[in-house]
């Protein structure tokens, strides 16, 4: 019987609740062997990182001597989100995933990721910004949902009712 090949999910990530739960929500519902059978997917899972230069940019002509550190810092930042990604896919007994940390704006970063791995699915969280926080800061999901080659999975926490 000839194997089929899996299809490319990838999950982008960063610092924030909202991804964390996507990762665990996804992981939960298409990987996690309690669910009985071997997933059809393969994972990649994919942090944006910020480059220095754009997170600096409005300190003027003295931040090039910060430069370095700040380089440090996002190194030390994306570490920390991939890190703790592992640790999840870790607890869910999920092993066979490609962890890349890629530079730049997540919108662009998370589309061409879809792109270069030939994904069938992606998956963000939803950070459940407003109309006018979303328009002002702009919102990665929205972005991907109209400009990713695949199908776009937004997983938002469900809201707890009081």
């Amino acid at each position: 019987m000839a194997t089929l090949e899996k299809q490319v999910m990838v999950v982008g990530i960063d610092d924030s609740e909202p991804s964390t739960y996507a990762l665990e929500w996804t992981l939960d519902h298409f990987f996690a062997p309690h669910v009985g059978f071997n997933s059809i997917f393969k994972l990649v899972v994919v942090h944006a990182k910020s480059s220095p230069t754009s997170a600096i940019a409005l300190a003027g002509p003295a931040a090039a001597e910060a430069l370095p550190f700040v380089e440090s810092d996002l190194k030390k930042m994306a570490a920390r989100v991939i890190e703790k990604a592992k640790e999840i896919c870790i607890s869910k007994s999920v092993e066979d995933v490609i962890f890349e940390v890629v530079e730049g704006d997540a919108r662009n970063v998370l589309c061409e990721a879809v792109d270069r791995h030939h994904a069938s699915m992606l998956v963000v969280g939803s950070h459940g910004y407003g109309a006018i926080k979303r328009a002002v800061l702009g919102s990665v999901s929205d972005y991907c949902a109209h400009h990713a080659h695949c199908t776009v999975m937004i997983v938002k926490r469900p809201k707890i009712k009081h």
